[in-house]
């Protein structure tokens, strides 16, 4: 029986001895990466990579998917800017309630559906978002468009309702997230598939890029001495179809069929071992969508067969370089010298600056994707998602207009 000096001395000693094995990290251990014991998980990868972890938290493929609040959602919570109608009997509220953000359906003033922001996907060009109904995923009927500065109804939907019923499976969560663990079912669930939310990593993070990194931050640990990185991929040490297949994992558009999960893919895997048909679907450059089938149109281009390219030597991931056309115009430069080009000698110094900071706009111009398609309320269907081709070429009209737009400014 506990008497009361025992107590007394158990809160005497007990209290400092908790305090210790709580600051010893005893009780404070970091959490298993979900992948399993070969990964480290990214927050390992600071000590010793802090400058390139820092940059890499800006760069767009950390922020692919995270936790949707406040801070991760572009569109407006504020009366008047968060509404979308449908109809006159039909819309949707974007609400802060206690419990959270929700997308609200109303049909003639009466609330038939709502649901909490869970995950919020994209926020570049625009932001999709999902939601949780036990350990299933789905998504919302509302997403934000940054071209249009408002909310409109989700890629795909009807135009004249709001459809919370779509489900989210882990292959399409898997270019926009690192790891998710389905729960296995013993028959099919009419709602598609199940997440341990516990095991959940959202982005993408160093290691679905790098490759399980456990025995390596052991091993540089226990020999800070030897600066070569062991047991880690490089991506410049990769042959260059291993480097292209890196990339094309979620960059070679919608596969027919995934003979492997993506989110088991490791740096050296090929593609074609994962997808049945992905990549070679469709190789004609004007039949392929500017989202998504970035490998094709890049390796059909004249520059990518010509030369010992990749995606790196344009892109670094690690950090975020959107709309610095003047860097990727350097990129062009190191094989193409602007004294070569056909304009070089009869331009004005003007536009001739102009041109050496420009390549891209000519020569890898934004066009509309037809996979994102808005059906607005009115009933039009408008893309205002546009994406810059990786099929590098000459392409006369658009530089013609860019051309013609310079001159203009130059007068």
């Amino acid at each position: 029986m506990l008497t009361r000096r025992k107590f007394l001395l158990l809160l005497i000693f007990g209290i400092p001895l908790l305090v210790i094995f709580w600051q010893c990290n005893i009780f404070n251990t970091p959490k298993a990466d979900p992948r399993g014991t070969v990964y480290a998980g990214a927050a390992t990868c600071v000590s010793c990579h802090k400058a390139v972890y820092s940059d890499y938290l800006h760069a767009v493929h950390f922020g692919t998917s995270r936790l949707a609040s406040e801070h991760s959602i572009n569109g407006s919570f504020e009366p008047g800017a968060n509404v979308y109608t449908f109809n006159k009997d039909v819309k949707v509220v974007m609400e802060k309630r206690d419990s959270g953000l929700y997308q609200v359906a109303y049909v003639n003033g009466k609330v038939v559906n709502a649901q909490r922001f869970g995950i919020t996907i994209g926020g570049v060009k625009a932001e999709s978002y999902l939601y949780w109904a036990g350990n299933a995923l789905y998504q919302l009927p509302i997403s934000h468009f940054k071209a249009l500065q408002n909310w409109t109804n989700s890629p795909g939907y009807r135009s004249n309702m709001a459809d919370f019923s779509r489900p989210v499976s882990a292959d399409c969560m898997s270019c926009h997230a690192s790891y998710m663990k389905k729960i296995p079912q013993a028959q099919p669930l009419q709602h598609g598939e199940e997440f341990d939310k516990t095991a959940l990593i959202l982005g993408i993070d160093c290691e679905r890029c790098h490759g399980p990194a456990a025995e390596h931050v052991d091993y540089q640990t226990a020999h800070p001495e030897d600066k070569k990185a062991r047991f880690i991929a490089i991506y410049t040490a990769l042959p260059r179809a291993a480097k292209m297949d890196m990339c094309a994992i979620c960059h070679s558009g919608a596969s027919d069929m995934m003979l492997r999960p993506s989110f088991t893919f490791k740096p050296g895997d090929r593609v074609s071992d994962f997808r049945l048909r992905g990549l070679f679907q469709n190789t004609d450059p004007n039949q392929l969508d500017v989202h998504g089938n970035q490998y094709q149109l890049l390796t059909n281009s004249k520059c990518f067969i010509n030369s010992n390219m990749d995606c790196a030597t344009c892109h670094n991931v690690h950090a975020n370089q959107r709309g610095q056309i003047a860097l990727y115009s350097q990129k062009c430069q190191t094989c193409h010298k602007q004294t070569d080009h056909s304009f070089a000698k009869t331009a004005t110094p003007d536009l001739a600056a102009a041109i050496k900071n420009n390549c891209i706009d000519c020569h890898m111009p934004a066009k509309p994707s037809n996979a994102i398609v808005l059906n607005t309320a009115q009933k039009s269907t408008i893309v205002p998602y546009m994406v810059r081709t990786h099929h590098i070429a000459i392409y006369p009209d658009v530089t013609w207009a860019v051309l013609n737009k310079l001159g203009m400014k130059g007068k």
